[in-house]
């Protein structure tokens, strides 16, 4: 490798390129099931399997796209050029998954939803994997490669913020009443930027060096986890945790739609989500490190997981009230956000001190296989979580259809849906996600053991045995 650190030009050249990245995934992740369940039709049960069955498929394609690029060799690198042909094939697949034709119905709607999505999912880890696995390419060890990393997860959550608070804005404003049309051309805009950020990433981004890429496999994953009882402590904590998050992000459109209602409903919803979004950030970046200065980290994550419940208690109560403030909201809010923030540190930590405890149990040190399981428990929470809320959204009836009238364009959804169909609404966001954070602190403490001075412990054996 050249003797030559990134300038700053190109440390800002692939944050850009994250930013692109997670506008993409934010707007597939959280807003197909709304898109195709709400404003196309589908059958909810139908679109929550589509969605279980295409995170599982896409979470052991991850290894599988991971062999590919680690073996492929050209004149522009092994990763670029697979960064190029994701982002692109990526953009276009996005783009038409929220164009479905307009004459499509019924099975064929089902149809179509279903190989657009998988599709996404195959090109989105086309581009993600060498995006992610490109930095030892073109950095230094150390400071230079961590700070890169920090850099580009900072942008990554830019990404996500902007799409996850102004879609509904955006849509609005482009389509006015007609939503379906909002988010044909919202997903267009979204698709250029994309583009746009990778091209610069790719022009700016050289690669420095032919690295060896390790690539865990679903059976490495599984080995290791059966090998290590601390990792799969933390694992399944992970699950339970995730879930419970993604039901309730995967409802609440549904919710401020159906249920807090009025003609704007989308301005409260993205007033929420702009407030969701600033308190996660604090929380990582300023309460974090400050309950770190008076509890350790197993105390923090109880802490949260209290905080977690409490919000989603308080949401319960308060969805009974008139609820005509969306300000009110922000009570549960700041609880539930400031959980998933400092959440997100959490289990990286707890996922970092199984490494050594493997290590010293099992004589190996499996670092990467650990760290794939994060993305893989992610996908797989996300698709378990996407088909409860579908399960809530069949059983209470709550879809506007496509049949939409003039007169009705304008009118207040929420009173149209009865009050049982909000009530249940209500119970799946709220009651089912606390059973599961419940379920999670009782894994939790049954099976963690690496406390501060454990990890302390292991760390003096095995330099000892080095």
């Amino acid at each position: 490798m050249e003797d030559k650190r990134l300038t700053g030009m190109e440390k800002a050249a692939y944050g850009i390129g994250a930013v692109g990245k997670d506008m993409v995934y934010m707007l597939s992740a959280s807003y197909v099931l709304y898109y195709f369940q709400d404003l196309l039709g589908v059958n909810a049960i139908a679109m929550g399997t589509i969605l279980l069955v295409a995170r599982i498929f896409d979470a052991f394609n991850d290894p599988i796209m991971g062999v590919i690029v680690a073996k492929t060799k050209t004149k522009w690198g092994k990763f670029r050029p697979w960064l190029m042909i994701g982002t692109v094939t990526n953009a276009v697949i996005l783009y038409l998954m929220f164009a479905a034709p307009p004459a499509l119905d019924g099975s064929g709607l089902i149809a179509y939803a279903a190989i657009f999505y998988i599709l996404w999912g195959v090109t989105y880890t086309m581009m993600d994997i060498p995006y992610w696995s490109m930095i030892p390419a073109f950095t230094k060890g150390g400071k230079e490669r961590e700070g890169l990393t920090t850099l580009a997860r900072s942008c990554a959550g830019v990404g996500a913020a902007l799409v996850s608070v102004f879609t509904m804005m955006i849509v609005h404003a482009i389509g006015g009443s007609n939503e379906v049309l909002g988010f044909k051309w919202f997903a267009f805009i979204i698709a250029v930027v994309f583009v746009a950020a990778t091209t610069i990433t790719c022009v700016a981004i050289k690669e420095k060096a032919t690295v060896d890429m390790k690539t865990a496999s679903v059976k490495d994953m599984f080995k290791a986890l059966v090998q290590n009882d601390q990792a799969m402590a933390v694992v399944v904590a992970i699950v339970l945790i995730n879930c419970s998050v993604y039901i309730t992000s995967n409802l609440v459109i549904y919710f401020f739609k159906y249920d807090f209602g009025g003609t704007d409903w989308y301005n409260s919803y993205t007033l929420f989500n702009m407030f969701g979004g600033a308190i996660s950030i604090l929380a990582m970046m300023v309460f974090y490190p400050v309950l770190r200065k008076f509890a350790d980290n197993i105390k923090i994550f109880y802490i949260c997981l209290a905080s977690a419940i409490i919000g989603y208690a308080s949401l319960l109560g308060i969805a009974f009230t008139s609820m005509n403030n969306v300000y009110i909201l922000f009570i549960p809010g700041f609880f539930i956000f400031t959980a998933n923030g400092v959440m997100q540190v959490l289990t990286t930590v707890f996922l970092a001190n199984t490494v050594e405890y493997g290590e010293l149990k099992n004589g190996r040190r499996d670092e990467s296989v650990i760290f794939s399981m994060q993305t893989f428990v992610v996908k797989l929470a996300s698709g378990v979580a996407a088909f409860i809320a579908s399960i809530c959204l069949q059983i209470n009836s709550l879809q506007s259809g496509t049949d939409v009238s003039e007169a009705d364009k304008a009118r207040d959804f929420s009173l149209e849906v009865a009050k049982s169909s909000r009530v249940g609404l209500r119970m799946t966001m709220t009651i089912v996600p606390i059973a599961g954070l419940l379920f999670a602190i009782f894994w939790f403490g049954k099976k963690y053991i690496l406390t501060e001075s454990k990890v302390e412990e292991i760390s003096k054996e095995l330099s000892e045995k080095k």
